[in-house]
């Protein structure tokens, strides 16, 4: 956690965002183009997704309107490449919405093919799941090298705690990271970046969100 005045919690969360907003202007140029929009991001409670955005410009000013994008207080305490993920994730979103390309159904909780496609042109690794289709986000080697490369690898070590995780201590970041197969489920932990084969399924294995 950094220094804050006071120990204050809102400079903690102001500095928070700061490496958010550093992350999103980074992610626009590298992954597209610096096309889109600056939204407003956030760092609210939403302990049963590990982020949003919104489908309408809510935040408003004088002079303009933006989306919000917000990250879960709950999970931000992810590593710092998973919190990046869905960063990207979401800036995915708000690619397709802008250029209406239609890649979401059932009021926008499934995914489709055509999110998997854009979402995996941008760093990202996207497998399915029943309800939700094409939405299990995790970085790419690529991305982590991205983030390496340009001063943003930085973890939050700290997470808001609320009634639906009261009980559950922040875990401190680790540095291993669970590869999983998605065929057969096989499972192994390394202390860095690696590429692995699962050489019975001859499938990549990839980071686990979980």
């Amino acid at each position: 956690m950094k220094k804050c005045l006071n120990g204050g919690v809102i400079i903690v969360i102001s500095y928070d965002v700061q490496l958010l907003e550093r992350a999103f202007k980074m992610f626009n140029t590298i992954y597209f183009n610096g096309e889109l929009p600056t939204p407003i991001l956030t760092i609210q409670t939403s302990p049963r997704c590990n982020g949003y955005i919104t489908t309408t410009k809510i935040w408003k000013s004088s002079e303009d309107s933006y989306y919000e994008i917000n990250i879960s207080a709950e999970n931000i305490s992810r590593p710092i490449e998973q919190v990046y993920g869905t960063l990207i994730h979401e800036m995915t979103h708000l690619f397709c919405m802008i250029n209406n390309i239609k890649h979401v159904s059932n009021l926008g909780r499934y995914h489709s093919k055509v999110f998997k496609t854009e979402a995996e042109a941008r760093g990202l690794i996207i497998q399915y799941a029943k309800t939700i289709g094409w939405s299990v986000t995790s970085p790419s080697a690529e991305l982590i090298q991205v983030i390496k490369d340009n001063g943003l690898y930085e973890n939050i070590e700290h997470a808001r705690v609320t009634k639906e995780s009261e009980g559950n201590k922040i875990k401190k970041p680790s540095s291993t990271r669970k590869y999983v197969c998605s065929h057969c489920n096989t499972s192994v932990r390394a202390t860095k970046t690696v590429n692995i084969l699962c050489l019975d399924c001859n499938n990549v294995m990839t980071v686990s969100t979980q």
